[in-house]
């Protein structure tokens, strides 16, 4: 397998914790998404994924994008450990938190958002950050509110393994301390990241430990 990656992308983040749970050996290739190479952008990479994005997954020369589609994929082709409990509720219950973060969080804090709030919209850093610490208490709250219920030992966001949920909180974890957010609110998600964040595979995949990191 290969991985289109860049170290400061937390949704390459997510996959790349998840080959690691799954125990997957396959080749980073790096994009350096940095406006002033903007290899993303170039015809070799669009070739790859027409969105211009990482992460796209390369398995027996076939194309995989967004992290969510290749997590579950990863999880079907590799059932063990699972990222999903097998009930249809509790099933149910870690998708919706791992949603949380793919479809309300991370989509208005990620980098061609914030650069286009930047330029041609014209807001300062400050408003920028603003903009950045709202978005992550909003939710941040609820998740705070959900692990609390539905944790089963302060480890994890549910129950007393490690599941799609997990993979999701970390990487946004990770930039909501980058950009200085107030963490203090949520107590039970901090305990569960500093557990996350001591296992191998989470460790492995943080982004100062890739081969592109700068």
């Amino acid at each position: 397998m290969k991985l289109f990656t860049y170290f400061r992308s937390s949704a390459a983040f997510r996959a790349r914790i998840a080959l690691n749970l799954k125990g997957i050996d396959y080749e980073s290739a790096c994009i350096d998404m940095r406006p002033q190479v903007a290899a993303h952008r170039k015809p070799e990479f669009l070739a790859v994924n027409p969105q211009g994005l990482v992460p796209a997954l390369e398995h027996d020369g076939r194309i995989i994008t967004q992290s969510l589609a290749i997590i579950e994929y990863l999880d079907e082709l590799y059932p063990q450990p699972p990222f999903l409990p097998a009930p249809p509720l509790d099933r149910a219950r870690v998708r919706a938190m791992a949603l949380t973060v793919a479809c309300d969080v991370h989509p208005l804090n990620n980098s061609r958002v914030l650069g286009y709030l930047r330029a041609p919209l014209g807001h300062d850093e400050d408003t920028v950050n603003a903009w950045y610490h709202h978005w992550i208490a909003s939710g941040f709250r609820s998740l705070e509110a959900d692990a609390q219920r539905l944790t089963g030992d302060g480890r994890h966001l549910f129950g007393k393994s490690v599941t799609l949920a997990d993979i999701y909180i970390v990487p946004q974890m990770y930039n909501a301390r980058r950009f200085e957010c107030d963490l203090g609110p949520y107590p039970t998600l901090r305990a569960v990241c500093a557990h996350l964040e001591s296992l191998p595979a989470f460790a492995k995949a943080v982004p100062e430990a890739q081969p592109d990191a700068s």
